[in-house]
């Protein structure tokens, strides 16, 4: 696969290789050069590995408002 770099630098990542690595908009990619050769990783948002792990119900915000300017008096106190 090639693609071409633009007069500003720029290329586009071929449709098999992002559909491969799941890539879309606004990911993150890391660039590596090893050996001579680019490398090209893309970059894990560990948050991501938590999604749907802590469940929650429906809740007040000015509960939890409360709650927390209550927990840094505490705190500073």
């Amino acid at each position: 696969m090639q693609s071409v770099i633009t007069s500003k630098f720029q290329t586009t990542i071929p449709k098999a290789v992002r559909d491969r690595l799941k890539l879309s908009i606004h990911d993150t990619l890391e660039w590596k050069i090893d050996k001579g050769k680019i490398v090209i990783l893309p970059v894990q948002k560990e948050f991501l590995k938590h999604r749907n792990r802590i469940k929650t119900g429906p809740g007040k915000i000015e509960d939890d408002i409360h709650r927390a300017r209550q927990q840094r008096i505490k705190k500073y106190r």
